[in-house]
């Protein structure tokens, strides 16, 4: 639902709060660009995602993911605490509502980084949220990226790759799609942040109702 123009009064300007989601193929940078937003102290809200995958070097508890047990993901789920969640890769990953609504009753925007899969389940719950697609500059450079995390063997490589082109697929479903190329990591970050700032302009906002 937006707003029309008979609700616009430029002298009485006051955006809505935005749901914000970067999504993407593993791979495509989707952690390092809110990391690198976080950096450059942008004002939004970033959720941190419940996972029940294991925690990786450099990863801090409660800063890049709530890292659960598999009895604590399934009470989140049975709890209703989860706005949305899915399987991934064979680990649960979920966003904690409380997060989000707080964020959001305080006139904050949102930022999430979700799968392809999460984004399209946050699309059918919000249909107002931006919907952002990250790529890398080619496939070349997607395979290079996963081969430089190490954490991949050469079946779950071949794995991810082929859910990346079954995910690159459904570009068509977000509302902007930005390419995230090597050493170019700023560029991305000022191409989302520019995005963001252009929803905030709209006369016709979108509302964000959870």
């Amino acid at each position: 639902m937006t707003t029309g123009p008979r609700d616009f009064d430029p002298y009485q300007w006051a955006p809505h709060p935005l749901l914000i989601v970067i999504s993407g193929p593993s791979g495509v940078g989707k952690d390092a660009t809110l990391t690198r937003m976080k950096e450059m102290d942008y004002p939004f809200h970033f959720v941190v995602t419940a996972t029940t995958r294991p925690q990786r070097p450099g990863e801090v508890h409660g800063r890049d993911y709530y890292f659960v047990s598999m009895q604590e993901f399934t009470s989140m789920v049975e709890q209703d605490e989860l706005l949305e969640h899915a399987l991934v890769y064979g680990e649960y990953k979920g966003i904690p509502k409380a997060q989000v609504r707080q964020a959001l009753a305080s006139n904050k925007d949102v930022v999430m980084r979700l799968d392809v899969q999460g984004a399209a389940t946050v699309r059918k719950l919000v249909p107002d949220a931006v919907l952002i697609f990250l790529v890398a500059s080619s496939e070349e450079e997607l395979v290079n990226r996963l081969q430089t995390r190490q954490t991949e063997s050469s079946t779950g490589l071949e794995k991810r790759m082929a859910t990346a082109r079954q995910e690159m697929a459904r570009v068509v479903e977000f509302d902007y799609v930005v390419v995230n190329r090597d050493n170019h990591l700023d560029d991305t970050v000022r191409q989302v942040a520019a995005i963001i700032a252009t929803e905030k302009c709209r006369v016709k906002q979108r509302r964000i109702q959870l």
